[in-house]
């Protein structure tokens, strides 16, 4: 399966440029969050393949104008074509506006997922807006990475975790992929980001 994220910022080539070849044998899109409801009802109408998402902390809009046609998987583990796939947006708390978590708080989210998880057998990709704790993350609150994130991983043990949150144009190394600890590879799909997959088919 090839999968398409996008995170963060409307990519023009996907949007203003958009060809029907630049989404030619994409399987389904999945948004790690922070985009306009515009763009992903643009990508699922025009690419025709499912669109999945997690809310971002900028994404409170989308709870009088949703991406019509797309379908949330926050606090969710659902399954596409044999790929079990899990969502838990938003990002660290540092004021008190919507989407946003203290550590506490998204705890308490991974707790209910991995229930959630255990009923599907576990889990192939976690999908997240914020980074885990040590991993991309940023020292300011705002960027700052969940350590629950990091025991989720070391439970269940996805094959790949995938966020957004963490611009390259912020500053420092930007680095794409890191190797967890528990084998899980974390990907920042910050704007665009293609993956292939290898699934089990069926739904």
């Amino acid at each position: 399966m090839r999968i398409l994220f996008i995170s963060d910022v409307e990519n023009k080539g996907l949007w203003d440029f958009y060809t029907k070849e630049k989404t030619e044998g994409i399987d389904c899109i999945i948004s790690c969050g922070d985009l306009h409801p515009d763009y992903l009802q643009f990508l699922v109408t025009m690419a025709s393949v499912p669109l999945f998402y997690v809310r971002g902390n900028h994404d409170h809009h989308y709870d009088n104008n949703p991406p019509l046609g797309c379908i949330p998987i926050d606090d969710k583990v659902i399954v596409h074509k044999g790929l079990r796939i899990g969502g838990l947006g938003g990002c660290m708390r540092y004021n008190q506006g919507k989407d946003m978590y203290t550590e506490k708080e998204m705890r308490k989210r991974t707790r209910s997922l991995e229930l959630k998880t255990f009923w599907k057998r576990g889990i192939d990709i976690l999908v997240t807006h914020a980074p885990a704790a040590g991993y991309g993350d940023l020292e300011d609150l705002p960027h700052k990475g969940f350590e629950c994130f990091n025991d989720y991983l070391n439970k269940w043990n996805p094959k790949y975790m995938v966020h957004g949150h963490v611009h390259k144009e912020y500053g420092g190394k930007f680095i794409r992929e890191y190797n967890h600890p528990s084998g899980c590879t974390i990907i920042n799909c910050y704007d665009t980001y293609v993956m292939d997959v290898k699934t089990s088919g069926g739904d």
